[in-house]
């Protein structure tokens, strides 16, 4: 466990399942102790199943603006956590000549599983609470009600 960075940026694929959720978990457990944002490689569409597991523990992100790392400048983050090996990989690239910091979190991607709905929501609930989990590992208790 290590102390809250002042600006995180979750990267993933698309900005449409795990990185969306990441920044909206950070944003309920941490509030305003940092600044919390997202992005994808590419563009995407929120996902619905994402905003359904969401919205089940209190944490609305109707109104998330999905955007790729093309509109964000890396350099004004503290550390950045890419949640999939393509975001992983652009990031690196993005940040060779700043001091952001990169780290990697393996997340598997709910939107894969193609079985019925209870089972996609399982997965996404999976998702949701393996990266509140792991926040709470890394940055520790933040004081806010915990999904």
């Amino acid at each position: 466990m290590s102390e809250l960075p002042s600006s995180v940026l979750f990267a993933c694929t698309l900005n449409s399942v795990r990185s969306p959720m990441a920044e909206a978990l950070a944003k309920r457990y941490y509030g305003r102790r940092a600044y919390f944002d997202s992005a994808g490689v590419r563009a995407g569409d929120l996902d619905g199943f994402t905003v359904s597991v969401l919205d089940e523990v209190g944490v609305d992100i109707h109104r998330h603006t999905v955007k790729t790392l093309d509109e964000i400048d890396p350099s004004e983050f503290e550390l950045i956590i890419t949640l999939s090996p393509e975001a992983h990989h652009a990031a690196l690239e993005l940040t060779r000549d700043a001091a952001t910091q990169v780290e990697y979190w393996p997340t598997p991607d709910p939107s894969v599983i193609e079985d019925d709905r209870m089972r996609r929501l399982e997965a996404y609930r999976q998702v949701r609470d393996m990266l509140g989990r792991r926040m709470r590992q890394r940055f520790g208790a933040s004081g806010a009600v915990e999904v």
